[in-house]
């Protein structure tokens, strides 16, 4: 069931605070936000993007970091601010003209079940609230910020066979 999900989507859209972070939010006595990405995680959405899957950023919180990342990993679809999450994910579905089970979504709280319960593919990780494990149709094995988000990306390429090609030209 799982990697039948996997196999269609055409979009994974990622939280960021617990998902491409660790969850810490860090502020200098000025005020500005400081968050620590992953390096391994970035990767994986490079590889993923290569594959042929659009990736996008759907987040609460407004912070340039997130808009720097975004841009460095050739992320086009970045919606910040967003307090009613399901209606930027409709509204993305909309404009590249993909039905919802072509849709995953990474969140990790549960500010973040609406928008996971109307993709074909939910997933989690293991720091997540209990309520929201429940409703994921994944729950990554490392945490938010440690290669949760390249686990996530990898098991979409391996169910859509396209993980090793994007490996092969390590193997060279």
């Amino acid at each position: 069931m799982l990697l039948s999900r996997a196999k269609l989507i055409r979009l994974v859209a990622f939280d960021v605070d617990g998902v491409l972070t660790d969850g810490g939010l860090y502020l200098s006595d000025s005020g500005e936000e400081f968050k620590r990405f992953n390096s391994l995680d970035g990767h994986g959405i490079k590889m993923l993007k290569a594959s042929g899957v659009e990736v996008a950023i759907i987040t609460g919180r407004t912070s340039r970091c997130v808009e720097l990342r975004a841009k460095n990993l050739g992320i086009d679809h970045v919606y910040q601010g967003i307090e009613r999450k399901l209606d930027a994910m409709v509204s993305l579905l909309n404009t590249l003209k993909l039905s919802r089970d072509a849709a995953a979504y990474m969140g990790d709280d549960v500010v973040d079940l609406c928008v996971m319960r109307h993709v074909g593919l939910a997933i989690s990780v293991p720091q997540s609230p209990q309520l929201v494990r429940e409703h994921s149709d994944y729950v990554t094995r490392a945490s938010g910020g440690h290669g949760a988000v390249r686990e996530a990306c990898e098991l979409i390429m391996s169910a859509q066979g396209t993980l090793d090609a994007q490996l092969a030209p390590y193997l060279k």
